[in-house]
């Protein structure tokens, strides 16, 4: 049985009876993050004892009565229970398909989160699965000392610095949450950023105020000024830790006091027991210097994968022949759904990445 869920009561429920989830999966992110044209949905498969949710924003395409179906920005994914490595999912992906045909869903593009497991075994022979990167993971069930030992040796040396000059906080308080958003805006201004990253005050408020996951803002302070040189902000959900989003102040780019930041939250996801640190990969999934500063921190790192599938590939063809401004090459042809490509803001089979920015930073 396949059915669509909206409610919200429901739709926890069932992420919380699946065998791990992360809070990508939740319904408070998705309607926090999504965009005005996008309806969350999730769903929701049970055969037996065994359940796959999948979360989906389905969106209308212009100048035509179909639809198609994104994941929401980030590593969401299906996730299951009582589903391992030899799930028949044939009768799974038969239903799935006539889910999306009624629903008059043309292609489905989902990113996978890249430390659930079982995530493929759903979508065997339907659609394609491709790797575009990895990810980099600092493993907390380490030692803080067995940690600190793979930082690269001028990433050790920044962050000792670091300490002396700036102390961290966590922000606490209104005022410390509109610091840091400040801070975040004054980082997509420097950069020229799209107009849809600069997410309103309600957008922070939302991912604080939810009780499906622990939202989290450091705060670095400069000792001398006493001004706030930079922030992030991290997500907290079961076993894993995400980086999300962070901002510095032009005044104390030379010392960019991210990576300290970025420190700090290991040493607390570890005192807290968590497993696992995601700091993300490079922009667009490539091996670029914002993958470089990552993998200062750790040698771990997971294969991250995409699902796109073409539920209708004929109206799929006729959406992209109407496309006269679709200019081809071999970046172009890796875009799905392809007839969706340049439009505004529309990042394709692009990593969402948290917002950072390569030039800010440097290979350590």
């Amino acid at each position: 049985m396949i059915e669509i869920i909206k409610e919200k009561e429901i739709w926890d429920t069932l992420v919380k009876k699946c065998d791990f989830a992360d809070f990508y999966h939740t319904y408070d992110y998705h309607h926090t993050a999504k965009a005005k044209d996008e309806e969350p949905v999730l769903i929701h498969y049970k055969e037996n004892d065994k359940t796959i949710v999948l979360p989906l924003l389905f969106r209308n395409i212009e100048t035509s009565f179909y639809k198609d179906a994104t994941s929401v920005y980030g590593y969401p994914g299906p996730i299951t229970n009582n589903i391992n490595s030899n799930f028949d999912s044939r009768l799974f992906q038969k239903e799935l398909y006539q889910c999306f045909r009624e629903q008059n869903i043309i292609s489905v593009f989902s990113r996978f989160n890249s430390f659930i497991p079982n995530q493929e075994n759903c979508f065997i022979d339907l659609g394609q699965i491709e790797t575009l990167g990895r990810v980099v993971y600092i493993d907390l069930a380490k030692t803080l000392e067995e940690q600190w030992r793979f930082y690269h040796r001028r990433l050790k040396t920044y962050i000792n610095k670091s300490r002396i000059i700036y102390t961290i906080r966590k922000a606490t308080t209104l005022d410390d949450l509109e610091l840091f958003i400040a801070l975040y805006h004054e980082n997509m201004r420097r950069v020229n950023a799209n107009v849809a990253y600069f997410f309103d005050k309600k957008y922070f408020l939302d991912l604080i105020s939810s009780t499906e996951f622990e939202t989290e803002v450091l705060l670095a302070i400069n000792n001398e000024t006493a001004e706030v040189a930079g922030g992030a902000m991290f997500i907290k959900k079961n076993t894993i830790v995400q980086y999300h989003l962070s901002g510095t102040s032009e005044r104390y780019l030379d010392l960019n006091p991210v990576k300290l930041l970025i420190d700090e939250m290991r040493i607390i996801g570890t005192q807290e027991n968590f497993r696992t640190f995601n700091l993300g990969g490079g922009v667009g999934s490539k091996e670029d210097s914002l993958f470089y500063f990552k993998s200062g921190f750790s040698k771990d790192s997971m294969p991250f994968k995409v699902w796109k599938y073409m539920v209708n590939p004929t109206i799929y063809e006729d959406l992209v022949l109407r496309r006269k401004d679709i200019r081809y090459c071999e970046e172009t042809l890796r875009y799905f759904p392809l007839y969706r490509n340049n439009e505004q803001f529309s990042f394709g089979i692009n990593e969402k990445q948290p917002i950072y920015f390569k030039h800010l930073y440097t290979k350590e």
